[in-house]
């Protein structure tokens, strides 16, 4: 009988033991939450101008629109490419070292690149910017983003098609004489080469063009935080932009102009910008001959529309709030000025959701600066 109770209280013992061991260990830290991406650029915001009035609090964003499929790829249809000018990765590739290449300048001196950076929008943040010779551009540098869907390219559309707007920036903003640029390129054995693999020949004017063509159709600003809250996700946007988009699409009437999916694309309204000039830009009309196109200027794209301030074809709007407040005061007494230009009577907190809506258009995606020969 006392050969089995001292086993049996022994064992009592080590049980009492383990339960107050197990009592006083460490809990194991509880598992982190999985990474979050990195607030997008339209997300953060910009220190407010003098004249930006901050909004008030505001109920919780509601459900986004109905119509939209979870898990969509794009906002944004696929690409078209001209049948001459397929794209390929390789072209692709070779285009982006010669956007970045000054030696394709008058120069040497001077890329396609200086008017155009990543971080500004693909502008330059410059009211006007300097050819390659020096000389001032009388126009702002328009954004390359979605420059692809365009079906007609400069302010006043005088060029119809990309491959034409190339050649023809090639010419005047950089100053060069692509015969002898191309000679330059040609000579450098690491393009050769990929000339050669590319387009099964030396490189020559049309193929630098259609490579750099090929790239600028890279350029889109899509997968903003807009879309993704019209994908299905309600925590992509702030309830000031969801307030902002009802605005732009009823009061404020900016849909009617800069409709999704790029939000305005190759058409030419006047909105008075010229109006008291002492020698006003005839824009559109210098294209047409058509009185009906005196002052009027093509609809830029609005997608990461916040990155590249100034703003419109003159560059004469500092900040998006400026820009915004232009156009829903109805502009300058311009008697030709679009009907569509008129005053919508917004108060500063519309002012403000509105902007905070376009800001929700940016794109997040990285550029790395590739390595030229």
């Amino acid at each position: 009988m006392s050969d089995i109770r001292y086993p049996i209280a022994g064992l009592v013992l080590i049980l009492s033991l383990w339960i107050i061991y197990d009592r006083n260990r460490e809990t194991p830290p509880p598992t982190p939450p999985a990474e979050q991406p990195p607030v997008a650029a339209a997300d953060a915001v910009e220190p407010a101008a003098a004249s930006e009035t901050k909004s008030p609090a505001v109920e919780p964003a509601p459900e986004p629109p109905s119509g939209y499929a979870a898990g969509r790829l794009s906002a944004l249809p696929p690409m078209t490419h001209p049948e001459d000018n397929p794209a390929t990765s390789a072209k692709i590739a070779l285009g982006k070292q010669l956007f970045v290449d000054p030696r394709l300048s008058g120069s040497g001196k001077t890329a396609c690149q200086g008017c155009h950076y990543r971080h500004l929008g693909w502008a330059d943040g410059r009211v006007a910017s300097a050819k390659d010779n020096g000389e001032l551009n009388t126009r702002h540098t328009p954004s390359l983003y979605n420059v692809g869907y365009q079906t007609a390219w400069y302010w006043d559309g005088r060029a119809t098609t990309l491959e034409g707007q190339v050649l023809a920036a090639w010419k005047a903003q950089i100053n060069a004489d692509p015969e002898q640029a191309t000679a330059t390129i040609q000579a450098i054995p690491e393009y050769a080469a990929q000339f050669e693999a590319v387009f099964g020949g030396p490189a020559t004017p049309e193929t630098i063009v259609k490579a750099l063509a090929a790239y600028l159709r890279t350029k889109n600003s899509d997968n903003t935080p807009w879309d993704r809250y019209e994908m299905g996700n309600p925590s992509a946007v702030t309830p000031d932009a969801i307030a902002g988009h009802a605005l732009f699409v009823g009061k404020a009437g900016c849909a009617a102009c800069h409709a999704p999916p790029y939000y305005g694309n190759s058409t030419f309204y006047n909105v008075g910008l010229e109006h008291g000039k002492e020698n006003p830009d005839p824009g559109r009309f210098n294209v047409t001959k058509d009185e009906a196109d005196r002052g009027a200027f093509k609809t830029p794209s609005l997608r990461s529309v916040a990155l590249s301030a100034p703003y419109f074809h003159d560059g004469s709007r500092a900040t998006l709030d400026q820009a915004v407040r232009y156009m829903a005061s109805g502009g300058n007494p311009d008697p030709r000025k679009s009907e569509l230009l008129v005053d919508r009577e917004l108060n500063d907190i519309e002012i403000f959701q509105i902007v905070a809506f376009l800001r929700s258009l940016t794109s997040d995606e990285t550029w790395d600066m590739p390595e030229i020969p």
